[in-house]
């Protein structure tokens, strides 16, 4: 696991240089934060099934600790997009349509965690840790954007991970499995994927990527079909 953190301390620091810059810019408009929180939603959207699968996929098979987390982790994540469209909601936006890396990534592990479960976790390892990496600068930011409340802001506070250490359990969770060289190897390659595209994510919500904000057209054609459900418990999550 040890070369896995490497990639995810590379990816805090990376997300920490693009929040400096952000910072030097004027810091978080209320147009950024409608594209964060916008890719947000598509990127959560239906992400139960990528772990529910992995969960059941047959080289987890004498994982029973692993399985049982990925399980119950998939179950916590499933509603989370639908707290990200309430924070918009409670702006008085909408979901932008999908932006292109978001697609591709959809793209990308729908048809990958079929046959390599494990590229799909190491990912996860990277997406459930940079969240908390945002440190005192991430807290600053919102602190001084003044349209943010605590009303708005509950997609943020979720995945801050003060609240749901989720980024500690993924990573403990895989160091007491029993991981065979080929996972280990999966792992790695999902880690260097997933911060690539999640770092570009950011890029276009932030407007530092010049083909996604100002030479092409963001968004893609992938329709996110997920139609979700209503989730009793769903008013804990957003409460004021």
């Amino acid at each position: 696991m040890q070369e896995v953190l490497e990639i995810v301390e590379k990816a805090k620091t990376a997300f920490a240089t693009q929040l400096q810059e952000l910072a030097t810019r004027g810091g978080l408009s209320k147009e950024m934060y409608v594209r964060y929180l916008t890719f947000q939603y598509h990127l959560t959207k239906g992400v139960q099934r990528h772990f529910l699968k992995v969960a059941g996929h047959p080289r987890l098979s004498g994982k029973a600790g692993l399985r049982s987390f990925l399980f119950k982790f998939g179950l916590e994540e499933e509603a989370h997009y639908k707290v990200a469209e309430i924070d918009l909601e409670r702006m008085g936006e909408k979901p932008l349509p999908c932006p292109l890396d978001v697609s591709l990534w959809w793209a990308y592990f729908d048809q990958i965690v079929e046959h390599r479960p494990f590229v799909r976790l190491g990912a996860t390892c990277v997406l459930e840790n940079l969240g908390a990496g945002a440190g005192a600068l991430g807290h600053r930011l919102l602190d001084e954007a003044n349209f943010l409340t605590k009303s708005n802001t509950r997609f943020l506070t979720i995945h801050f991970h003060e609240l749901l250490p989720h980024g500690d359990q993924i990573i403990s969770a895989l160091t007491s499995a029993p991981l065979e060289p080929l996972d280990l190897e999966e792992l790695v390659e999902g880690a260097n994927i997933g911060s690539i595209l999640y770092l570009r994510m950011v890029a276009w919500a932030t407007f530092t990527d010049p083909l996604t904000t100002q030479l092409f057209d963001p968004s893609s054609s992938l329709h996110r079909s997920e139609a979700g459900a209503k989730y009793s418990d769903l008013e804990e999550l957003v409460a004021y």
